[in-house]
């Protein structure tokens, strides 16, 4: 995460942490488990079963960095589509506020 050049994995990781709690979320509440990516459509489908504050641009961002692809120029591993280490922090805290807050609410 204090690398510059490792910033987008941040990112990728964090969107798979965030996808995957509000997965379980759904899973949890025997809601049937749609089989997309997409972090806003998850949140929404989650929001009758878990409150969570969350900054709409930042999971914004968060979204933007799931890729469906294999190639690093599609990963963000080109110059100018990485966060930045501030961005890529702030990031992670808020996928592990997202986890930890998923954790208490299934456990």
């Amino acid at each position: 995460m204090n690398r510059e050049d490792l910033t987008h994995m941040v990112a990728f990781h964090c969107q798979q942490a965030i996808e995957k709690s509000l997965k379980a979320v759904l899973e949890e509440n025997e809601h049937v488990v749609p089989r997309i990516h997409d972090l806003i459509t998850l949140l929404s489908s989650t929001e009758e079963y878990i409150e969570l504050e969350i900054d709409s641009k930042l999971l914004i961002l968060i979204n933007e960095s799931y890729v469906d692809a294999r190639y690093p120029s599609d990963m963000g591993m080109v110059p100018g589509n990485r966060p930045t280490i501030e961005t890529s922090r702030e990031m992670f805290l808020l996928a592990r506020r997202i986890w930890e807050r998923t954790v208490r609410r299934i456990a």
